[in-house]
């Protein structure tokens, strides 16, 4: 039954690791990388969309994305959108693309991105343990009620430790090596 209780809160962490993962992907490198941009907000249609449904992103060089729009009525949308969102980024509409600078970082810039990536796996760790006391709360339940005996909360709680260190050992993982990427000049 532990097991059960489990298995139902793996998901839930999945989730709190993809949208870790995604929010590190945006944190800036010094390198260009279409996860920069891609979840820019653009306003068009009507309606507010993201870059990523709108246009192709690519990085065909180390310091430079290019967008090219799916529907060229939007491009000025589009430019707008990025010069917004991300300081520092030079945006360049060469008639079909945009071509996005990525300038280097220095030494500060770094720092403040590695206390945003710091920050980023403390949330992500925090989500992971709210998983964690949910499942405990239903495992103490399931023992108030009858359903889980004594032994099995306890093993249970053991094995419900064991899967949120090895979540909370791939958060430091993946921060460590983003923070290596960021230093890296």
């Amino acid at each position: 039954m532990y097991k059960q209780i489990i298995d139902k809160i793996k998901p839930d962490i999945e989730k709190t690791m993809a949208h870790f993962k995604e929010e590190m992907g945006a944190l800036r490198t010094g390198r260009a990388t279409p996860a920069l941009i891609e979840t820019v907000e653009v306003e068009c249609y009507n309606g507010r969309s993201q870059l990523r449904e709108l246009a192709a992103i690519n990085a065909p060089e180390p310091r430079i994305l290019t967008v090219q729009p799916w529907d060229k009525s939007i491009m000025k949308e589009i430019e707008k959108a990025i010069s917004q969102s991300r300081g520092g980024l030079a945006v360049v509409n060469s008639g079909d693309i945009i071509r996005v600078s990525v300038p280097s970082l220095n030494e500060e810039t770094r720092k403040e991105f590695v206390r945003n990536l710091k920050q980023k796996m403390e949330e992500a760790r925090i989500a992971v343990r709210g998983a964690r006391e949910k499942a405990w709360k239903e495992l103490q339940d399931g023992e108030r009620s009858g359903v889980i005996r004594e032994d099995d909360k306890f093993r249970g709680k053991d094995e419900l430790q064991k899967v949120i260190d090895e979540y909370n050992k791939k958060i430091d993982e993946q921060g460590e090596g983003k923070e290596k990427e960021i230093m890296t000049i």
